[in-house]
């Protein structure tokens, strides 16, 4: 594992683009999003030690997010 420091998290916005205000909200947002990214490291670092191709893991780890579906989409 890389001693590189993670991203920091991103302002939350609503759908009108203003940023959110509530804390706990936020804070589960963040959690999750350093949850998915210690996972999304460790499989990457699964696949390379495992003698795949870097590339090809994270073009799937990509196709991956691209391929989620929003449930709560109006106009369904």
């Amino acid at each position: 594992m890389t001693g590189r420091q993670p991203p920091a998290f991103p302002v939350w916005r609503q759908p009108d683009g203003k940023p959110l205000s509530c804390v706990e909200k936020i804070k589960v947002l963040n959690e999750n999003l350093a949850e998915i990214r210690q996972l999304a490291q460790d499989a990457l670092e699964d696949g390379l030690l495992m003698g795949g191709s870097e590339e090809q893991l994270r073009t799937v780890l990509r196709e991956l997010i691209d391929g989620l579906e929003n449930p709560y989409r109006k106009g369904k």
